[in-house]
């Protein structure tokens, strides 16, 4: 009897990348070239899905997480140490610093929902709930709890970019229509960098080895991937389109593309916006020291065991870290820009590393890739060396 599809572990992937990052750089996008943009997040949502299938294929095949996988494939000790130092810093450092722009989406969304009166309890309220369902949910019931709240997001979200009512030849036009040029570079590359994440390369391979333990597993890895990241992909696009149709020339709070609907539609495209950013940052929130954890637990050689207190140490650690810093004054600048180097220096390193291993016989036998596959994986190579020289340039000069 054929099983009935469910979303899995990739949702936690749509769950992580629609972080409040994204809905910023999206309505940015919308409200600057309006839907003209639609194409390059269509782009993203592709290129997500081709690196994300890839991870989990290795992980269900080696059940072995990605750090672990990168170490034992590297045959040089030197070179082997300076990539996990890379790793670390670009994930574990970096999730714990931007750990305080998660949690804060999520601050803004109960804002919207219930005012401004007390704003200075909402981190430590987003925080606590956060830190419980680390501590005392498993991998399986935080998967279903996530699975939730992107749900509740893509609802609001498409809801509220319905409610817009976008012309529809001017969306397939901006899906459809490329048009790069030197005034939307910058926001193309932002666009592509909110959507490819490092982190969830490593957290899909966790997760996926976790899930599945047989090759039976990778037809429904495949069909996982594709629903939850084309669902992430349209949840980023029904930001734009929101945004797209407000009379704004800038965005200085995602809260005002709420308010530019409001007018429109009254206070219902608040709540809405409301429930959507705390989905995002709530969710953002709980895979970023997740996927630090499982990075940690592999560097670590720890034993593949994301229940066992070191694992879930790690992860409240980071979110602990987020949390202080985000209900405080202090702001950790300077590791960010340190974190925001590693990422950048990781980005074009990974991509090379998730296709030669996706591509070895030797590692995944029948199930390696193909020959479009190899080809669209260096397509990505290339754009992942833009997106690190855009991410090092915006860092040094």
């Amino acid at each position: 009897m054929q099983r009935k599809f469910k979303l899995g572990p990739a949702t936690l992937i749509a769950a992580a990348f629609v972080g409040p990052g994204t809905v910023t750089v999206c309505a940015q996008a919308g409200i600057g070239y309006g839907y003209g943009l639609l194409w390059a997040l269509l782009i993203s949502t592709l290129v997500t899905i081709l690196f994300q299938e890839m991870a989990a294929r290795i992980g269900i095949i080696t059940q072995q997480g990605l750090a672990t996988v990168i170490r034992n494939q590297i045959p040089n000790r030197w070179l082997r140490i300076g990539i996990t130092i890379l790793i670390l810093a670009a994930i574990l450092v970096g999730n714990t610093a931007y750990e305080a722009g998660n949690l804060n989406g999520a601050v803004l969304g109960l804002n919207a929902l219930f005012g401004n009166s007390y704003a200075g309890f909402y981190p430590w309220v987003i925080g606590g709930i956060a830190m419980l369902l680390l501590y005392f949910g498993s991998i399986k019931v935080l998967q279903k709890i996530l699975i939730g709240m992107v749900l509740l997001m893509s609802i609001s979200f498409v809801l509220t970019a319905i409610v817009t009512g976008p012309p529809f030849w001017e969306l397939l036009k901006g899906l459809f229509l490329p048009n790069p040029s030197s005034a939307n570079l910058l926001t193309i590359v932002a666009l592509l960098g909110t959507t490819v994440v490092p982190y969830n390369l490593f957290l899909h391979t966790s997760l996926a080895s976790n899930q599945w333990s047989e090759e039976s597993g990778l037809k429904e890895a495949k069909l996982d991937t594709i629903v939850a990241v084309s669902l992430g992909g349209l949840v980023s696009m029904a930001i734009l389109i929101t945004a797209a149709a407000l009379p704004l020339e800038k965005l200085d709070n995602v809260m005002d593309i709420a308010a530019g609907v409001e007018p429109l539609f009254g206070s219902y495209a608040s709540v809405l916006m409301g429930l959507g950013l705390l989905g995002a940052g709530l969710t953002s929130a709980l895979t970023a020291p997740l996927a630090a954890a499982f990075v940690f637990q592999n560097c670590m050689g720890w034993k593949n065991d994301a229940n066992h207190w070191k694992f879930k140490a790690v992860a409240i650690g980071i979110l602990l870290l987020g949390t202080v810093s985000l209900a405080t004054s202090f702001r950790p600048i300077d590791i960010i820009i340190f974190a925001q180097a590693a990422n950048g220096i990781l980005l074009p390193i990974l991509a090379v590393l998730i296709v030669v291993m996706a591509a070895s016989k030797k590692l995944l036998g029948k199930h390696r890739n193909s020959t479009l596959q190899n080809i669209m994986g260096g397509l990505v190579i290339l754009l992942s060396l833009i997106l690190s020289i855009k991410t090092l340039g915006n860092i040094l000069f």
